[in-house]
């Protein structure tokens, strides 16, 4: 380690699992305070405005998901970079990647801000968004994407803090913005009489209230993650490896967020009542996802360190700890979740034909949702060791391509929504055989030949 403080874990020496821990349960929890700004969006459009107000939150979880994925695959690319110069202990390059990681991310979310304010109706019509929730949605959509460079500035420093184990900054950030969030929610509805808008205008003021609280972090940081505002950097070396890494991880990210997209516009197709199931639904679907996508996130930052530090034996380990602790915590809070259903739904205040919408993806997606760290996992591991196309690639086929064809060429001669959500399951087993697979037929080829850092 370049230094020691009371936020970083020493990934290279000691007992894994315990680490693997102290760094995912952190991200997890932030994962699912971030989800909270959609829910406490749904449910106060939900309670305080209208199933129609609800049903625009909704139908744009897929479209936000795709701009965010967008943004935040690259993120994982900095990540990499600096992880594997902290354990290389190679201080210029870790100053060099987070001065250059932190610039990026301003230019970017900028970029597609614009564009996305440009093509919201566009992109809106194109799921099919009904017609009586249109002019919502867009609104909803215009507000969010103002908050769009807070939210990547946030996701950018929190993979900075996180490549040196440093989960715990970003979750206090987190905890912060939601409190502003739902305040601000209650505040513009039911005090000002506001309508969606002031619930998505809501969500960009938290949301700059993440980026404050992580720039503030990184600005203050004495040692060698610290951020200067004044001196821009473009690292060649780590703007290759957010290419490189990132790149792909952004890739699968938006075509697995364009894939929902497509069955949004499926799902949209059945009406108002099923676009407001299927989102309070989507949000305990994502909570368990969380759980997943935090020893993800764990798992490559631990590769990234003890691949570059040439200890494969750990490389192993971590992936074993990561794969059988997030089936299994996942599977747990699944379960939590569909036995207390219609406690945690009735929180919607769902008319009694979009509670049946949601009772179905409950079972079909969200029960199920363990499945998704079959190919998480492997595919995070994977990254870490420098592969990252491959598994991308593998994503796209099993958890798009397959989603789309079967939207485009059987669900419009067999419109049922139950097939349509069980699709889910049946992609995920798929796209995990062949991750898994991947991952172990190439692993022994990276340990014998490892990257040249």
């Amino acid at each position: 380690m370049l230094s020691k403080n009371k936020h970083s874990i020493d990934m290279l020496n000691g007992p894994i699992f315990r680490k693997l821990l102290l760094l995912a349960v952190p991200i997890t929890l932030a994962s699912v305070l971030q989800q909270l700004f959609n829910t406490a969006d749904i449910a106060v459009a939900g309670r305080y405005l209208s199933t129609q107000a609800m049903a625009a939150a909704g139908c744009n979880v897929p479209v936000i998901g795709l701009f965010i994925n967008l943004l935040s695959g690259l993120a994982l690319g900095a990540n990499v970079f600096i992880a594997k110069g902290i354990a290389l202990r190679q201080r210029g390059r870790v100053h060099a990647g987070v001065q250059t990681t932190m610039t990026i991310a301003l230019l970017l979310s900028l970029l597609v801000m614009i564009i996305g304010l440009v093509a919201a109706r566009s992109i809106l019509e194109l799921i099919a968004t009904p017609a009586d929730v249109m002019d919502e949605a867009i609104i909803y959509l215009r507000f969010y994407l103002l908050g769009l460079p807070f939210l990547t500035l946030y996701n950018f420093g929190s993979a900075v803090l996180r490549a040196d184990g440093d989960s715990l900054r970003p979750l206090y950030a987190l905890v912060a913005a939601n409190l502003v969030n739902i305040v601000l929610d209650l505040v513009f509805t039911i005090g000002l009489g506001w309508d969606i808008g002031g619930i998505a205008l809501a969500t960009t003021l938290a949301n700059g209230v993440n980026a404050a609280i992580v720039l503030y972090d990184l600005i203050h940081e004495a040692g060698y993650l610290h951020f200067n505002w004044s001196v821009p950097c473009f690292n060649r070396e780590c703007i290759a490896e957010i290419v490189c890494i990132g790149g792909p991880a952004s890739l699968q990210g938006v075509v697995f967020c364009f894939s929902n997209i497509v069955l949004q516009g499926a799902i949209n197709s059945f009406g108002s009542d099923a676009a407001a199931g299927v989102a309070a639904a989507l949000t305990f679907e994502f909570v368990a996802y969380f759980v997943v996508n935090g020893f993800t996130q764990a798992a490559v930052t631990f590769t990234s360190q003890n691949y570059a530090a040439h200890l494969f034996p750990r490389c192993r380990r971590i992936f074993r700890h990561s794969l059988l602790a997030s089936m299994l915590l996942t599977a747990l809070v699944s379960l939590s979740f569909i036995s207390q259903r219609d406690l945690l739904l009735g929180f919607f205040h769902p008319t009694e034909a979009a509670m049946g919408y949601a009772l179905i993806r409950l079972f079909a997606a969200t029960l199920p949702e363990c499945l998704t760290a079959t190919y998480e996992i492997p595919g995070a591991c994977l990254r870490g060791m420098g592969i990252s196309l491959l598994p991308a690639l593998e994503t796209f086929f099993g958890s798009c391509l397959l989603r789309v064809a079967y939207v485009f060429l059987i669900f419009p001669s067999l419109p049922d929504f139950v097939y349509l959500s069980a699709l889910y399951p049946v992609t995920w087993v798929v796209t995990g055989t062949l991750v898994m697979s991947t991952y172990f037929l190439t692993r022994r080829h990276l340990e014998k030949k490892p990257n040249q850092l």
